[in-house]
């Protein structure tokens, strides 16, 4: 045999095409692997999120919404008969259904209610009306008592599930073009030992 000659061995023939091929094959499994890994992580966390989240203790809505625009001009007279400037006064009466749901397995308690409007100066908050002013205010203003009701009082306890409707009266010491003016308006209720429940109007405010 020639020394020239040169033989195939097919024990050490390299092909270094299939070594190629191997190797994309090996980093495409590798690739898919950790993309089902990720994907496998993600729903666990996912549904493991979903089974201990919690609903938020309180629901509720602002289901209708009044305002009363009140203007009084007055002209004070002294001990001696003396009769003083005129003074005017201008307010807004804000009237509002309130319902509150109890959505824990626990009673919660209505600390406070509120009425907030944003003006051009900034936000305005108004304490809601007790029980005993809540009755007076229908008396000074006969013309609101169409829409006298039960009011939502603070103290209020509701039980696991209850659900509490009642009417909630604020004023605001504005004129009524300012009021036009306002930004917007929302309701917060104060809870006992849990964040507080800000609902906003539900539908438009009505002019009374």
């Amino acid at each position: 045999m020639s020394l020239l000659q040169i033989n195939n061995d097919p024990v050490h023939e390299h092909d270094a095409t299939s070594d190629g091929e191997d190797l994309a094959k090996g980093s495409s499994y590798l690739t898919w692997t950790t993309i089902i890994a990720f994907i496998v992580v993600s729903v666990s966390i996912a549904a493991f999120l979903l089974a201990n989240r919690k609903p938020p203790v309180a629901a509720g809505e602002a289901v209708q919404v009044w305002a009363h625009s009140v203007h009084t001009l007055s002209t004070p007279t002294d001990a001696n008969g003396v009769t003083g400037p005129s003074e005017k006064f201008d307010q807004v009466l804000v009237l509002a259904s309130i319902r509150v749901r109890n959505q824990s397995d626990q009673p919660i308690v209505l600390k406070d209610l509120l009425t907030n409007a944003t003006f051009d100066d900034g936000v305005h908050s108004s304490y809601a009306a007790g029980a005993i002013d809540f009755d007076r205010i229908f008396i000074a203003y006969p013309e609101l008592a169409g829409l006298h009701g039960k009011p939502l009082l603070r103290e209020t306890i509701l039980a696991p599930g209850q659900v509490a409707d009642g009417m909630t009266i604020s004023s605001f010491h504005v004129t009524q073009a300012q009021w036009a003016a306002k930004k917007d308006l929302s309701f917060t209720i104060e809870l006992k030992y849990h964040p507080d429940l800000v609902l906003l109007p539900k539908g438009p405010i009505t002019e009374q």
